[in-house]
């Protein structure tokens, strides 16, 4: 649940509308409804997927393209910052990493960490285990937006995105080391995945 918001998508979702502005994106109030669309039509995706393709792969799709997007919106603004005024031919820059990054994380990030908390956790601590969740993704996700524009003003738009990337890039190999393989297997199963880290 930490990745999920350290990821930047409250930020990225809360100030669409600012970094489509900043991305000289003429028509930047239609960003919040092209956001919500994007979202909607690929969680729909990941819905129909996830149970062939498994949690875990899409989980690290998701990251891939959700780290690429990041640091590809990193460099536009690097890119930006250094040009002596605002250049139109690299809009389609954070146009695409925009788009790239809300449709990795409706594939995976999303809608899955939710999935996998219900299906690793046994009944009797669910209640308690899933309340633990949902208080740190609200919690991060507070920090993350609140901070957000501070984390613009005091790294940079690029350097946010960067950082962004980065803890997308950590996320890829927490799952790929953590993150069992929950598509058609008991909790038993999930259990005993865990107990050999414990030993």
């Amino acid at each position: 649940m930490v990745f999920q918001q350290m990821s930047g998508i409250n930020a990225i979702m809360f100030y669409a509308e600012n970094i489509f502005e900043q991305a000289h994106f003429q028509q930047s109030e239609l960003a919040s409804v092209i956001v919500g669309l994007i979202q909607v039509v690929f969680t729909a995706v990941a819905a129909l997927i996830m149970d062939k393709a498994g949690r875990k792969v899409l989980l690290i799709i998701s990251g891939v393209a959700m780290a690429i997007s990041t640091t590809a919106f990193g460099v536009y603004f690097n890119l930006m910052s250094r040009l002596p005024e605002p250049h139109g031919d690299l809009a389609w820059m954070a146009r695409a990493s925009i788009v790239v990054f809300i449709t990795g994380f409706a594939l995976g990030w999303g809608p899955i960490p939710w999935l996998v908390m219900l299906e690793i956790f046994p009944v009797k601590v669910r209640g308690f285990a899933s309340a633990v969740c949902v208080l740190t993704n609200w919690s991060m996700a507070f920090i993350v937006t609140k901070n957000f524009q501070d984390m613009m003003n005091l790294l940079t738009s690029a350097g946010t995105f960067w950082l962004f990337a980065s803890m997308c890039t950590l996320n890829i190999i927490f799952t790929m080391a953590f993150i069992p393989e929950t598509k058609g297997k008991t909790l038993e199963q999930h259990l005993d995945f865990y107990h050999l880290y414990l030993l």
